[in-house]
């Protein structure tokens, strides 16, 4: 055999080895990828939504009514005990409402006001708005007919008029007369209301609304 021919079959040779390598390999890979499963997708596990949160000012059911409360009764408005010293049951243009006035443990007065307010929209039911209403120094204000700034926060004129206000107990007014008064909103939904008994000053007062639950009655009033 010439040296031609042996270098020729040598090549040959290992071109056979290299096929046949790179074929096993191949085989090696495809059953390495047969044996192991393939990844599973798992879907994103989405964040529960917030449950609803219930209206301020809104009463069920399940809630002691406001509209139940009488002079004389001991109740809890947040936890914390008071009680019911007079009532004024006020009207005007057709609307009613009524103001408690309470002392709490350390003897502060507040005043609690309950009124049911018709839905705006078709087929809204009524509810009640529940505000407690803590008097702020006027230092001489007035209501005015426009915007007004208290303490640094701007209040938007809402509504004003003169009631007519029935009271019974110690709520500091006379037992029937003429109540002007004039309420204000600010942009973040605080308000503001002004009012006076016809012949006295103006005071104003802060009002803050109370979700369904938080006023329970503790005792009735003795007959």
């Amino acid at each position: 055999m010439s040296m031609t021919s042996v270098v020729v079959l040598g090549l040959s040779v290992a071109t056979v080895l290299l096929l046949l390598g790179a074929f096993l390999a191949t085989m090696r890979q495809d059953r390495k990828g047969r044996t192991t499963a393939p990844p599973v997708e798992v879907a994103s596990v989405e964040a529960p939504l917030p449950a609803p949160v219930s209206m301020p000012g809104y009463a069920g059911s399940d809630y002691a009514d406001p509209r139940t409360i009488k002079v004389g009764d001991r109740i809890e408005v947040h936890g914390s005990p008071a009680r019911v010293l007079g009532a004024m049951y006020v009207s005007w243009q057709g609307t009613q409402w009524t103001e408690y006035r309470l002392r709490d443990g350390s003897r502060r007065t507040q005043w609690l006001s309950v009124e049911v307010l018709q839905g705006t929209a078709e087929g809204e039911p009524s509810h009640l708005e529940v505000l407690v209403w803590t008097e702020v120094p006027t230092e001489g204000m007035i209501p005015a007919k426009s915007m007004l700034i208290m303490e640094g926060v701007e209040f938007h004129p809402l509504e004003r008029g003169t009631a007519a206000f029935r009271s019974e107990g110690n709520t500091g007014y006379p037992e029937r007369g003429l109540l002007d008064f004039a309420d204000y909103r600010a942009s973040d939904g605080r308000l503001l209301s002004f009012e006076r008994v016809q012949g006295s000053r103006w005071t104003a007062s802060y009002a803050r609304p109370l979700p369904p639950g938080s006023i329970s009655i503790v005792s009735r009033a003795t007959p």
